[in-house]
């Protein structure tokens, strides 16, 4: 009886201990990451600015809720009596805790970055052997978001990891979203439902519009290519367990026509949207797109589920989103160097998602139509579309019964 009950008591416990906390990013996440402007460069007075402008620019308001500090945070060793990690003395005289509240205070929620490996990607204190003493540390500063890399893992398997982690999460009690930003390399999209929230389907991003750029060792990868290697991998998203493509490059030095097809796309793909500019200095082109609460609501539909590619023709793509109440949203993407017109009759077109079940059938079912850039409406499903869309741009639509 007695190994019967111990038994019980051990895979009890170890099944409670392997799930991560139910309920958290039933939607896509949405914040801003300090990395892609600022990689290191950060501190006290940058968070509280960046806080403040989340709140008077109408970002928090538009959905974006996490602030989430990435690599060099930290100091160069741990604790010597402690063995936890350190805030950097210079960049937070006034330690984490006290920010951690203060961001907490404009109504956001706050997040920090580390790694599986033994360094960060900076050279940073990683967490590998310090799991469950970093999970309490962080669960003490009442953060809400761990983003954790794969930098400096020679000889660590991934899933074991990830997964450890995320039990050490759970173990400390604090519901944290926890952000495998691993990279794809071993396809996490295959292991990670119950091991964290979201994770990366790719290497870094990098804000230009197609191709790469090379740093000799490694690559940063444009939008256009992030969005190809998405192909696949829709079944592994939903609700509470999301393809993450990298942050957004939203305001970086694209194009407007270029950093609205981005954020477009992820809207479609159901994406974390994580705005990676400096808020502070954003031109009133780049405020309009990150805010608008129209595209926003594509990609916070409630169904969770990630948009595919229709239909390509010679560059001009057509890519539709499933969404709640019988609603599709439908993204007409140009990723030629010339306008591309479309003419698109809607009642020759019945479009079906095998994977959840949905069909649009316009030719039973009229749709009114909603021009989502353009904030209005334009028309319906009776009459063939017709439009020219830009080199470089999309013409998104949100389609109502």
């Amino acid at each position: 009886m007695k190994k019967i009950f111990f038994f019980a008591f051990i895979f009890c416990s170890t099944k409670m201990y392997a799930q991560k906390f139910e309920g958290l990013a039933l939607t896509p996440p949405m914040g801003w990451n300090s990395w892609n402007t600022f990689q290191t460069k950060i501190n006290d007075s940058l968070v509280r600015e960046i806080a403040d402008v989340m709140v008077s620019s109408g970002m928090k308001d538009a959905g974006y809720t996490y602030l989430v500090l990435d690599d060099g945070w930290m100091s160069r060793e741990r604790d010597s009596v402690t063995g936890n990690l350190v805030p950097d003395p210079k960049k937070f005289p006034n330690g984490m805790k006290v920010l951690v509240d203060y961001v907490h205070s404009k109504g956001l929620k706050f997040g920090l970055y580390n790694c599986a490996g033994t360094k960060t990607c900076a050279g940073y204190p990683g967490t590998r052997g310090y799991e469950y003493q970093d999970a309490r540390f962080y669960a003490s500063l009442e953060i809400d978001y761990l983003k954790f890399d794969w930098c400096n893992t020679d000889g660590i398997n991934a899933k074991e990891a990830y997964t450890t982690m995320s039990k050490a999460l759970k173990a400390a009690g604090r519901p944290i979203v926890f952000s495998l930003c691993e990279w794809g390399t071993n396809k996490p999209w295959e292991w990670a439902e119950n091991v964290g929230e979201l994770w990366r389907t790719t290497g870094d991003i990098s804000a230009v519009y197609d191709g790469y750029i090379d740093h000799g060792t490694w690559k940063q990868t444009g939008v256009m290519p992030i969005v190809d290697l998405q192909k696949g991998l829709r079944k592994y998203a939903g609700p509470g367990h999301w393809n993450d493509p990298d942050m957004l490059e939203v305001g970086n030095g694209m194009s407007v026509a270029e950093d609205r097809t981005h954020f477009s796309m992820w809207c479609m793909l159901a994406a974390p949207l994580m705005a990676g500019n400096d808020l502070r200095k954003m031109s009133k082109e780049t405020q309009s797109i990150l805010t608008n609460k129209e595209a926003i609501a594509i990609n916070q539909d409630k169904l969770g589920i990630e948009g595919f590619q229709y239909e390509d023709k010679d560059s001009l793509e057509v890519w539709v989103k499933p969404l709640e109440n019988d609603d599709w949203a439908v993204c007409f993407l140009n990723r030629s160097a010339k306008p591309m017109k479309i003419n698109h009759n809607w009642k020759d077109e019945l479009i079906t998602d095998p994977l959840f079940h949905k069909t649009m059938n316009a030719k039973e079912h009229p749709y009114k139509i909603r021009n989502v850039w353009a904030k209005s409406n334009a028309g319906d499903t009776q009459k063939p579309l017709v439009a020219i869309v830009p080199s470089h741009d999309v013409m998104m639509l949100r389609l109502t019964k």
